[in-house]
């Protein structure tokens, strides 16, 4: 009976996604937001503290469960690293090991700082991977979905948990880098994939809420930008408004994905984009110091948490009557 119910686990977690780190990443980033809330309108620092433990224990229980998954189902990892889509997705992993750190730092820097230095060395490996298999085999339009952002777009993470570090003034340097192959990369990625959107047919029912990655660039950018800059200048304002622009005419088709496809927990793709956005916007918000700002600040961090909520609620409440395989179909 142990081994039936061993066998039956095993089989069970070989339909994991890699894109279940997208989870992290939501509520990493909502955490943040909620510590900018707490500095800027001093909000309760018990909600910042909740939710990044929830961050961490999701990381933890993903990574349980997808290294079984590479145990037990080596075969099925390496066809989804090679899937022109999906394997763009585990970069979601390497971008949650970037954005922890921020979480982690307060409680112990030297873990912070490994975790951190894990997930810029993978981060840079995995984009030079993925970019060099773009140019050496040819693609086709229908893959060119927003997870293609996520690879090379997610370099622009790597400067925001710098400053919770403390580390030696040289990784300024590295800050720079991955905001600037981030921001460059950014350009040609949108335009093809809003090129692809445009004038191919629509994209899976399945994939449509990953539509809410095109938000990340502009609202990641700015954050990055302002974190190595040091100032929310012309050129942030600029991305921040773009975050806007984008997440306006993104948001509602929020309200169709209950209709055109059941939960998936590729839902979560929707997670990080929001909180980014909230995260932004409080900068903003903070630099500005005007009741308009302030009011899409707390708008947009309502929202996110929201959302990021009900996501978790229901990923729970899926887990618990054994619908992964369901959900990660």
């Amino acid at each position: 009976m142990r081994d039936i119910t061993k066998l039956a686990a095993e089989q069970h977690l070989e339909y994991l996604p890699i894109s279940l780190f997208g989870s992290v990443m939501g509520l990493t980033g909502l955490s943040v937001a909620w510590h900018l809330a707490q500095a800027r309108y001093g909000t309760p620092e018990w909600i910042t503290e909740v939710i990044g433990a929830i961050a961490v224990i999701a990381f933890m229980a993903v990574s349980l469960g997808y290294a079984v998954k590479l145990v037990t189902a080596p075969e099925a990892v390496q066809a989804e690293f090679n899937h022109p889509i999906a394997g763009n997705l585990f970069g979601t992993f390497l971008i949650s090991l970037l954005l922890l750190p921020i979480v982690v730092a307060p409680v112990s820097l030297l873990l912070a700082q490994m975790i951190w230095s894990i997930g810029t060395l993978g981060m840079l490996i995995f984009a030079w991977i993925i970019v060099s298999r773009w140019m050496s085999e040819r693609q086709q339009v229908a893959h060119a979905t927003p997870a293609w952002i996520i690879p090379v777009v997610g370099l622009s993470d790597l400067p925001l948990a710098v400053p919770s570090l403390n580390l030696p003034p040289m990784l300024h340097e590295v800050m720079v880098f991955g905001l600037a192959v981030g921001l460059f990369f950014a350009v040609p990625l949108f335009t093809l994939i809003f090129s692809r959107l445009v004038f191919e047919p629509p994209i899976p029912d399945a994939l449509q809420p990953t539509l809410m990655i095109l938000v990340a660039p502009f609202a990641v950018g700015a954050s990055s930008y302002v974190v190595t800059v040091g100032q929310f200048d012309l050129f942030a304002q600029s991305l921040y408004m773009m975050t806007l622009f984008i997440l306006a005419v993104l948001v509602g088709r929020l309200r169709y994905l209950s209709v055109c496809c059941p939960f998936r927990v590729s839902w979560w793709a929707v997670s990080f984009p929001l909180a980014a956005s909230a995260i932004v916007a409080l900068r903003y918000a903070t630099a500005e110091r005007s009741l308009f700002a302030d009011a899409i600040a707390w708008l947009l961090l309502a929202f996110a948490t929201l959302i990021i909520l009900a996501l978790l609620v229901r990923t729970l409440v899926g887990v618990a009557r054994g619908e992964l395989r369901t959900l990660s179909s």
